[in-house]
């Protein structure tokens, strides 16, 4: 329930701080003296939009706070989703300031909007006038049945089932499409996958080539070169190693009376050996040499391959066309493996449809077994508020295929004469109708909400005498286990509350200002008296005025 409600520089409200008790409390107050800001600035708590054009003094900021006491559940639960600390005690406060930034709290949190608005769904329900002719729409209709019916976790046990049948068939739908644009794509990619592919290039090839083909292309010039080093080496006509051994041989007589040619020798015997070594790998090697114009052709032809497919997808590198081809392999294996996904999510579609189904049907039932009941009820509720020949009907239509709300379209059907065919309520029902035919739902339904605070706004708009006494009575009878705030205009109403609230402007040297206070005996007498008569309050007013509250 609303605890406390606190409101600075809002319209015409400079400073107001109101406290609610539990039961049912009657606001009154002549119309224009700020009924309906008080409950702007409730709504500013609860979400709504707000702007500098509320501000009264447009060079301070605009703060509006409400204290809840709430036990719900599910409240604290999305507290602690959103990181939100909770207590028994709920905080909602906004602030706007005047260059038009509007802050949002909940318990000194810093909140979003959205966060601020879904949290106060779980505190308060305001029914405004408007929300009147929300009754006329069939989606609030079957929202009513539900609340009625008790199949809040029904519903949302189905709703979840639904998305995840939405999202596989959106999953499938596109798997489809992408899969009929990839056929061209396909082929494109298997014909240039298999280019590539069947090139068998390796990291590093393209450099041994171009050694290669250097070789090849030079290959008479090697061998030549090879075989004249051999000659001058080791060869008949020119052989240094003879001529090295007649210089080894010369210091070897030289070492008998010279030492120094020992270190010689030795050297020149290393250098033969050396030479040899060179003599014997270059002939290998010029052996092995060959001038082969069929590989040199090859390995040309190889060459030109190769930088004919770099060109071709526009990499400077064979590591990029290696990626290339690798890329376009994982692209084929995708796209070919669509079809088995496709075949996969159809069986997994037909699986939650059939759990969907399922669930919509249990759903329906459940609603269709509530609806008698209902339908009853409101009849007799009605009946108490002065439409005696009141008759209403849920017109149930089920759909040719399940929705996010089920597979049921409901709408209400209602006449307040006798022998006169039911029709739809926005067709039929007057303003007054309306009024009680939504007061007679709230009060079946409140309980089942789970909300610990109703708003009426001048829900008795077109209601008089007894029938007014009787909407105050529901109205009381309602507050039995929740808290109700009236705002009204019936004298019969405001003397069925437990606390008695007037709303009135005050004419200040500053301007004119909106004022609450809460009404002790002697002053709710006088006020109800004033709803009687008027201006002038007579003694039989006063009179009728203390039997209301008696």
């Amino acid at each position: 329930m609303i605890l406390s409600l606190s409101i600075s520089n809002y319209a015409i409200i400079e400073e107001l701080e109101i406290q609610f008790s539990a039961g049912l409390t009657t606001i009154t107050g002549e119309t224009g003296a700020g009924k309906s800001i008080l409950l702007g600035a409730l709504g500013l708590i609860l979400g709504n939009r707000g702007d500098v054009a509320v501000l009264k003094n447009k060079e301070a900021k605009c703060v509006v706070e409400g204290v809840f006491g709430s036990k719900n559940k599910k409240l604290f639960g999305f507290l602690e989703i959103n990181d939100i600390d909770a207590d028994s005690s709920v905080i909602l406060r906004r602030e706007i300031s005047p260059n038009g930034k509007s802050r949002a709290f909940i318990n000194d949190t810093p909140v979003s909007l959205p966060v601020l608005k879904e949290a106060g769904d779980y505190l308060i329900d305001i029914h405004s006038q408007h929300e009147n002719l929300d009754l006329n729409h069939n989606l609030y209709q079957l929202g009513v049945v539900d609340a009625y019916s008790g199949s809040a976790l029904m519903l949302d046990t189905y709703q979840l089932e639904y998305r995840k049948f939405v999202a596989v068939s959106k999953e499938l739908e596109m798997l489809k499409a992408e899969s009929e644009k990839a056929s061209a794509e396909l082929d494109f990619l298997k014909f240039t996958f298999a280019e590539l592919d069947g090139a068998k290039i390796r990291l590093g090839e393209m450099e041994e080539l171009e050694q290669h083909l250097e070789i090849l292309s030079h290959a008479e010039e090697i061998k030549s070169g090879l075989y004249s080093v051999y000659q001058t080496v080791s060869g008949e006509d020119t052989n240094v190693v003879n001529l090295l051994k007649e210089a080894e041989n010369t210091l070897l007589r030289l070492e008998k009376f010279y030492p120094s040619a020992l270190g010689l020798r030795s050297r020149i015997n290393s250098t033969v050996i050396e030479l040899r070594d060179i003599s014997s790998e270059t002939e290998k090697l010029a052996d092995k040499t060959e001038v082969d114009p069929g590989m040199l052709e090859k390995v040309q032809e190889r060459l030109n391959l190769l930088y004919s497919l770099m060109q071709k997808h526009r990499v400077k590198s064979l590591s990029e066309l290696i990626s290339i081809r690798d890329e376009m392999d994982n692209r084929i294996l995708s796209l070919s493996s669509a079809e088995f996904r496709i075949v996969g999510l159809e069986k997994e579609l037909r699986v939650q449809e059939a759990i969907v189904s399922e669930l919509a049907s249990k759903l329906s039932d459940h609603r269709k077994k509530a609806i008698p009941a209902m339908e009853s009820t409101i009849i007799d509720l009605l009946v108490q508020l002065g439409i005696p020949n009141a008759q209403f009907k849920v017109q149930n239509h089920k759909l040719p295929e399940p929705g996010l709300w089920g597979n049921d379209s409901v709408k209400f059907l209602f006449t307040a004469n006798r022998k006169t065919d039911l029709q739809d309520i926005a067709k039929i029902a007057s303003g007054g109708e309306l009024s009680r035919l939504m007061l007679s739902i709230k009060s079946i339904i409140s309980g089942s909400l789970g909300l610990a605070t109703i708003v009426f706004d001048e829900i008795d708009t077109g209601v008089s005498g007894e029938i007014a006494f009787r909407v105050g009575k529901i109205m009381k009878e309602m507050s039995a286990d929740r808290q109700v705030l009236a705002i009204t205009h019936l004298p019969q109403v405001a003397a069925k509350g437990d606390q008695h609230l007037l709303v009135y402007k005050d004419e200040r040297e500053s301007g004119t200002i909106t004022v609450i206070k809460q009404l002790a005996t002697n002053d709710r007498l006088v006020e109800i008296a004033r709803m009687l008569s008027g201006e002038q309050t007579t003694d039989a007013a006063l009179a009728n005025a203390k039997e209301l509250l008696s």
